[in-house]
């Protein structure tokens, strides 16, 4: 373990013992974005055939430690955790992270597979995951697509799923809800999904992926000061073949302007009534959640042992941004459990 490791550890386990954290219903912090990394890359980059995938991961920590998963959003990858995993293996954790389908060395087995980004099918794809690793059950956390994939994870498959941690909260995708129209200052936040819905807007992330993606980190995390090397790392990740694809499919069958496949439809169904998560539980706000940093509005959806934390001065990617923070979060989300 590194100076830098230990330290951090040191100081959640002091943390740990002095009672504060799991059972406490909302707590905020103020944290400064990470401005250098402590690492750079992962040790090694596995492949496992699961479900419809060859899927991409890093595996670190002992093999037999309590399993975590964390998934990465948009637009995002692996990356975004590459200081959080060190520092739960050092505190004995098994951590698994893998590249979503359409990032990085995550590919579709069959050429003619319909490249689907519906979150039924990506959540599918953490369980064929479990599977093909022969986890049981697993701690699941993630940001953006992650968040969502892994509350979907909690939702329906609860027995897989040891605890959660969330950061934006209830995610699970209300279709008849993203039917309606937000004020103009909400439909703006939103400019980028309006674009994909076109054909130019296909054209154009076909064309700008890199200028774009870099523009979204700069909107949506303006106090990270990443580096160009940080970036780049991420950015080779959307030059998977199937990216444009995926990034495409799932902001328009979010809107309601492309289908999904009729496999995964009583998952849908079920996601369709909002049903509630009662797997341990502790979501996460950041600066980029605005007015709905407290958490309020998706409280009752967590029906489980349940704490909320709100990180002042952290944008969108919150993993890589306060990664001793969030390692904490999954550490006491397991005690709760």
């Amino acid at each position: 373990m590194s100076f830098l490791e230990t330290a951090l550890v040191a100081s959640m386990a002091a943390e740990m013992s002095g009672g504060t954290a799991a059972g406490r219903e909302t707590t905020s912090q103020a944290l400064s974005p990470v401005i250098q990394e402590a690492h750079t890359t992962f040790p090694a980059i596995n492949q496992v055939n699961a479900g419809s995938l060859n899927i991409g991961y890093a595996d670190v920590g002992p093999k037999d430690g309590t399993a975590v998963i964390l998934l990465h959003g948009y637009p995002h990858d692996i990356h975004s955790y590459v200081d959080v995993a060190p520092l739960l293996a050092a505190s004995g954790y098994r951590v698994v992270v893998p590249f979503l389908r359409g990032y990085g060395s995550t590919t579709f087995l069959s050429s003619q597979a319909f490249r689907n980004a519906q979150e039924a099918a990506v959540a599918l794809d953490v369980i064929d995951l479990m599977d093909a690793l022969k986890i049981e059950k697993a701690i699941v956390a993630g940001f953006d697509w992650g968040a969502r994939t892994a509350d979907v994870v909690a939702a329906v498959w609860p027995e897989r799923c040891k605890a959660l941690v969330s950061v934006g909260g209830y995610l699970v995708t209300d279709l008849s809800a993203n039917l309606s129209p937000l004020p103009p200052q909400g439909e703006y936040a939103w400019w980028y999904q309006y674009y994909f819905s076109t054909h130019r807007g296909e054209l154009g992330y076909e064309k700008y992926r890199r200028e774009f993606a870099k523009l979204l980190w700069h909107i949506f995390s303006p106090k990270w000061n990443f580096a160009d090397a940080t970036f780049d790392r991420t950015a080779a990740a959307f030059e998977n073949p199937d990216h444009v694809a995926i990034v495409i499919h799932n902001y328009r069958w979010r809107l309601s302007l492309a289908k999904g496949e009729a496999r995964y439809d009583d998952i849908e169904a079920k996601l369709a009534k909002q049903p509630a998560i009662g797997v341990p539980t502790i979501t996460i706000a950041s600066d980029f959640d605005g007015v709905n940093a407290s958490g309020t509005g998706y409280r009752s959806k967590f029906t489980g042992k349940y704490a909320h934390r709100i990180f002042k001065g952290i944008g969108h990617n919150v993993p890589q941004e306060a990664p001793q923070a969030f390692a904490r979060a999954v550490i006491h989300v397991n005690d709760m459990s």
